[in-house]
């Protein structure tokens, strides 16, 4: 059973394995000198309290999600744990406190964008950009807690 609570501090060096285990299975597309650079920015994620994580019934993270003001900043499952509900458990616990999501997905990463769009997000936009100005091409979507949710 999952459940979602705060991260704690203490947990900065499992949350850059779940990173680098979800990247490695879904990113294909980065370079090797954006993926450090991102890693870096992940690491400053611990810098607030809106880091929220997926744990099992040990207490230990399988997955997080970096959540700001109703955006999904960003949202991770570790590799071993992808296909066990990890993401939908803490969309549907963002979901919970804010009435419209929204976040942004690499074009590129296929298995996210079929997750969200099952999840119910609509895209709303698109941009050649990252929030960093690197090129890999973003996707904008949006959710209304309203709409109805594929259980």
């Amino acid at each position: 059973m999952l459940s979602i609570r705060k991260s704690y501090p203490n947990e900065a060096d499992r949350i850059i394995e779940i990173w680098r285990s979800s990247v490695d299975a879904t990113h294909d597309f980065l370079t090797p000198t954006d993926r450090v650079e991102i890693e870096k920015e992940v690491i400053n994620f611990f810098s607030n309290e809106l880091v929220w994580v997926a744990v099992d019934n040990y207490n230990y993270p399988l997955g997080f999600m970096y959540l700001h003001e109703g955006h999904v900043e960003a949202l991770f499952v570790a590799a071993s744990a992808r296909g066990k509900g990890v993401g939908k458990q803490l969309i549907l616990h963002a979901l919970a406190h804010f009435p419209i999501l929204t976040l942004d997905v690499n074009k590129q990463n296929n298995q996210a964008v079929g997750f969200y769009l099952h999840m119910g997000f609509a895209i709303n936009n698109e941009s050649e950009k990252d929030s960093q100005g690197r090129a890999y091409p973003l996707l904008h979507l949006e959710k209304n807690n309203e709409s109805s949710l594929i259980k």
